[in-house]
């Protein structure tokens, strides 16, 4: 069996603790084919919750960004779980922000450059690119450049 592929730990918010930690989770990935299990079984939706609060996105601005309709995260609430393409979705928002709290240090920062647009993402704003996997990866990639003090 090959070896489990290790997230990198941080200091800062990590993306469990983003999800909810193991209050909400159940359990704590330790690998990144632990996350492919969670997200296999769908994340509990109190997750959604757990994110916008420490975001401070608003329910409308969170739907936008993972490419969910406002009334199917009001419908997977009330059935307490997300559907696998969904929480797939709900992770990559939650990976974009524990990366971007590690370049800027500090949450508040890298959600106002999450909201705020951008000359290399086209003019857009790292936010609205987040539904895609191409889009998430280039605000991922400016992430990078920017730690690495590259224009971006």
């Amino acid at each position: 069996m090959p070896p489990a592929v290790a997230l990198p730990a941080t200091s800062f918010l990590a993306i469990d603790d983003l999800l909810g930690g193991q209050g909400v989770l159940a359990s704590i990935p330790r690998s990144a084919l632990d996350w492919v299990a969670v997200i296999r079984r769908g994340i509990p939706a109190a997750a959604v919750d757990a994110l916008t609060r420490l975001t401070r996105l608003s329910q409308a601005e969170l739907a936008s960004a993972v490419g969910i309709p406002e009334r199917t995260l009001a419908r997977r609430k009330r059935e307490g779980k997300l559907n696998s393409e969904e929480s797939s979705r709900l992770i990559r928002l939650a990976r974009v922000v524990a990366r971007g709290e590690e370049v800027f240090e500090d949450l508040d920062a890298t959600m106002d450059w999450l909201k705020s647009s951008n000359a290399s993402l086209g003019g857009t704003t790292p936010l609205s690119l987040l539904d895609t996997d191409i889009g998430a990866e280039g605000v991922m990639d400016t992430l990078g450049r920017i730690e690495h003090g590259v224009f971006a």
